[in-house]
């Protein structure tokens, strides 16, 4: 099924216009599944990370080594988000993540019965390859299950679910590690995604597909997206991760970590240039052509550099240059996703009442406040007063991500909803890899912890964050003129 088969609205005009949504009975069990699929996914993206001593001892692995079991399940969701959103759009979305879910159960049990390091980092890597099949077509699953005038609320449930289960990982990881062994982790993810598949199976609705004779995926196509997104992870990872070493360990991660970034460029260069002339690119430059889709993307990508760059940041300035205790810490940054949190279902209520640019315009500017207002903080400041500022910063973004997410999806054909539904979770891994870039940097130039350089680090988030909310208003205009709600 081509672009050139949609209604105005975006549906699939086939003889027949596809059914807007599902009746309320059977949408609460196909969210439900979403809902719960969610929660897997980005719950052991983090449920993993306090185990990360004890695995090293027990498995007699090095830290950086072992570090490899929370990399090789990003890398891997991170790699195949848009080749298998493509498939999803050939096969059926319903299958890919019921596959998906399937290949995450196995590879839980995988990691619980894991012996050597070799073998959990690989059961890792299958658990993201199952999650990349859960998240790849999640948004394009919510386009389908709910009505177009209800959408808005889908995608701040999804909103929501991602920032509690965010939230949730590090206090589920520590409840469980106070009563078992790190091999229970896995554990609780057999119940749950057999019940999530079980359900699937009859619960979630099913998709036209495309015509597979003539929409080939070319295995070249994907061995470059692999490759692309690979080398730009790692760079990331060795300029970002290894600033919390200090400025030395800052600066010996730096050429590496340039020349991957610098490897993932060109081979980026060369993937898109192969893109352009398909009719249902993997690489969705076709999407990228429409303006509002365009700057939607460009503003999730600096929102999400803006977050990552606070996220990291901030742990540094309230340890080491406020001299606040880990739990202290903890607490204050908590009121950042809990605001999130509170603020997600509002913004779904909001969304077809107001454009979304405005919304997000309006969310990114409270956004870039709150992290302004971090970075101004004098040196004696009380705990209430860094908790309203988290508060206001962790409200904007949730103000901003529903409306944007809603454009992304709806301003995509239905016939292309799951490439919309792979550059979703594209743009956010984008987004924290280069903010992860941006903070090696910052922290190298300044020369490491002394306050200083936590201070520019948020400042310049709030800079991203700035330019998220400009890319969010420039879409007002632009969807007015082209029949969109963003």
């Amino acid at each position: 099924m081509t672009a050139a088969m949609q209604a105005p609205d975006g549906r699939d005009m086939g003889g027949a216009a596809v059914a807007d949504g599902m009746p309320a009975g059977p949408r609460g069990k196909a969210m439900l599944v979403i809902v719960l699929g969610l929660i897997l996914a980005v719950l052991d993206s983090s449920i993993v990370n306090l185990a990360l001593p004890a695995i090293a001892r027990e498995l007699q692995a090095s830290s950086a080594h072992t570090l490899w079991v929370v990399n090789a399940y990003q890398l891997a969701s991170l790699v195949l988000l848009l080749p298998l959103a493509a498939l999803g759009e050939r096969l059926g979305y319903r299958r890919v993540y019921l596959v998906g879910m399937a290949v995450f159960v196995v590879a839980s049990l995988g990691a619980m019965l894991a012996d050597s390091l070799a073998t959990l980092i690989a059961a890792r890597t299958f658990q993201g390859v199952g999650a990349a099949g859960i998240m790849s077509v999640n948004a394009a699953m919510v386009r389908l299950i709910y009505p177009r005038a209800m959408l808005g609320r889908g995608m701040a449930i999804n909103s929501l679910v991602v920032a509690t289960s965010s939230l949730a990982g590090p206090s589920v990881a520590a409840a469980i590690l106070s009563v078992a062994h790190w091999h229970w982790l896995f554990a609780i993810n057999l119940p749950l995604g057999l019940f999530t598949w079980w359900l699937g199976r009859t619960a979630l609705p099913v998709n036209p597909v495309r015509n597979t004779a003539h929409e080939a995926i070319a295995p070249l196509d994907v061995l470059l997206n692999i490759l692309m997104f690979a080398l730009l992870f790692l760079g990331g990872e060795q300029l970002g991760a290894r600033a919390g070493g200090g400025v030395h360990a800052a600066a010996s991660a730096l050429p590496s970590g340039w020349w991957l970034l610098g490897a993932g460029l060109v081979v980026a260069v060369f993937y898109i240039r192969r893109q352009l002339g398909k009719t249902a690119p993997l690489f969705p430059v076709d999407l990228l052509r429409i303006p509002v889709f365009a700057l939607s993307m460009c503003g999730s990508v600096s929102a999400f550099c803006a977050q990552m760059l606070a996220y990291l940041a901030l742990p540094f300035l309230l340890l080491e240059s406020r001299g606040l205790s880990p739990m202290e810490a903890g607490l204050l940054i908590t009121a950042w996703p809990l605001a999130t949190m509170i603020t997600a279902p509002v913004a779904g209520r909001l969304i077809g009442r107001y454009p979304d640019g405005l919304l997000g315009g309006i969310g990114m500017a409270m956004f870039a406040c709150g992290l302004w207002l971090l970075a101004a903080m004098p040196e004696a400041t009380a705990g209430w007063d860094m908790v309203w500022r988290m508060a206001l910063a962790g409200s904007g973004f949730a103000l901003y991500q529903s409306p944007n997410n809603h454009t992304i999806v709806t301003s995509a054909p239905l016939a292309r909803s799951g490439a919309a539904s792979g550059m979703l979770g594209s743009a956010r891994l984008t987004g924290q890899t280069l903010g992860a870039v941006v903070l090696g940097t910052i922290f190298t130039v300044t020369g490491g912890h002394g306050g200083h350089a936590e201070t520019l680090a948020l400042a310049v988030a709030g800079f991203f964050a700035a330019l998220a909310g400009v890319f969010s208003t420039l879409r007002v205009s632009r969807a007015a003129s082209a029949g969109h709600g963003g």
